[in-house]
């Protein structure tokens, strides 16, 4: 059943990976770089020229967009397909010159610009299943970008189809594209009652089929340190730094369980992420995660312990611990739509893959917009190794994206 279209979406993605997005943790603008809103101009510019006459981009960096409905049926549900633009700020995207690697043979892949980075597939296990297909890789000095352009892209590709194919009957479609989700920021700006979606796919996975109804759930947490300052000529007795009490919670922390590195799975975790400051003040940055809000709220109790034990050591320090919720598991509103999943897995069959039902070790801007009122899980674009020179994807594996998307326009259509 899959579609014979006539493909867009790679020289789009050549052209939107050339354009650097990369998204700045420490800025305070929205967004945070401003350089975000020149692939914003792009995508506009070509939406327009399709037909979506009401393509804006708008002063946050965020790209509203419809296809209007062209069924007969009034009770279809508005759909919303939505990628970010950002790439991570952990590697370099400035001056992305993307690679494609015609007819992989399932051997090592050697990036030209640096030849030390390597694409093994004892490293990328995905790589075996790509025999015989198209890869594109960066080369080898910046991630490729397909993070998440490949979506930009697909979805792209898929709306160009659906208003040159107006026999495929759909209901309205809305499209988002969102800034800084690489930095957590992706839907804070969000104007929901102007998306006006009633569901919604991101798309931004990774493997083939790979079908994300459930994240983790997620906090921050900062500790705060006061220790006690003197001239260490006289500090005998009287010092307390707030330095040293910081790295004495951070080497308090278990070797073997509860961090990145040791955990996989449904296994939660506790990671520091910055350590700074000196004697009187120092500040300990931490991400936790877990599925479920219980464990959230455990391993926080876990590190308020840690951190009052260590400062049994020090009595006249004190610190404060604060936490500040991110994201949450979206499963928890996606089972209470269970049409959303079931269609899309319906969506890939229907383009001739095979769903893979998965949980993410992270979020994506379906987290939070699912805790917003749109029910939205992530669907696959392509995209490997990302937030690294190692970045790939698989031309083969965009091109079945683009059919699941036109898929679930049908399916919702058709469903109604």
């Amino acid at each position: 059943m899959a579609l014979d279209i006539q493909h867009t979406f790679l020289e789009r993605f050549l052209r939107y990976v050339q354009i650097d997005t990369q998204s700045d943790p420490s800025s305070k603008t929205i967004p945070s770089t401003e350089k975000q809103k020149n692939l914003g101009k792009v995508l506009v510019e070509e939406l327009r020229e399709m037909g979506v006459e009401d393509a804006h981009l708008d002063e946050h960096g965020y790209i509203y967009a419809t296809i209007p409905a062209n069924t007969d049926k009034e009770n279809v549900p508005v759909i919303c397909f939505c990628s970010h633009m950002d790439t991570s700020p952990d590697c370099s995207g400035k001056g992305v010159k993307p690679i494609i690697h015609r007819n992989y043979d399932g051997s090592d892949i050697t990036l030209p610009d640096d030849p030390t980075v390597i694409l093994r597939p004892k490293d990328h296990p995905n790589l075996k299943e790509q025999i015989g297909n198209d890869i594109i890789t960066a080369s080898g000095t910046t991630l490729l970008g397909a993070d998440n352009k490949a979506g930009l892209a697909e979805i792209m590709d898929a709306a160009h189809y659906l208003i040159t194919h107006p026999e495929i009957r759909h209901g309205k479609i809305r499209i988002l594209f969102t800034p800084d989700e690489e930095i957590g920021r992706g839907v804070d700006k969000v104007d929901m009652d102007k998306l006006g979606a009633d569901y919604g796919y991101t798309v931004d996975g990774e493997k083939r089929g790979s079908l994300e109804d459930e994240t983790f759930s997620a906090d921050a947490v900062t500790i705060d340190i006061r220790g006690v300052s003197i001239h260490p000529g006289f500090a005998k007795g009287k010092l307390e730094s707030a330095l040293k009490i910081a790295a004495d919670i951070v080497a308090a922390l278990p070797k073997d369980r509860l961090s990145p590195e040791t955990t996989e799975g449904k296994e939660g975790f506790i990671h520091p992420i910055s350590i700074s400051g000196g004697a009187e003040l120092a500040k300990i940055e931490f991400i936790i995660r877990d599925f479920t809000d219980e464990m959230l709220e455990h391993h926080e109790n876990f590190l308020r312990g840690i951190m009052d034990e260590v400062l049994q050591n020090y009595p006249n320090s004190r610190a404060e611990f604060k936490v500040t919720e991110q994201y949450r598991n979206m499963k928890m509103v996606l089972d209470k739509h269970p049409q959303v999943v079931e269609y899309a897995m319906e969506a890939m069959r229907r383009a001739g893959v095979e769903p893979l039902r998965s949980s993410i070790r992270g979020g994506t801007d379906g987290s939070r917009l699912s805790f917003m009122g749109l029910p939205c899980p992530n669907i696959f674009a392509g995209e490997q190794a990302f937030h690294s020179r190692e970045e790939w994807c698989s031309v083969q594996d965009m091109e079945k994206a683009v059919q699941v998307i036109v898929q679930l326009a049908k399916v919702w259509e058709e469903r109604s």
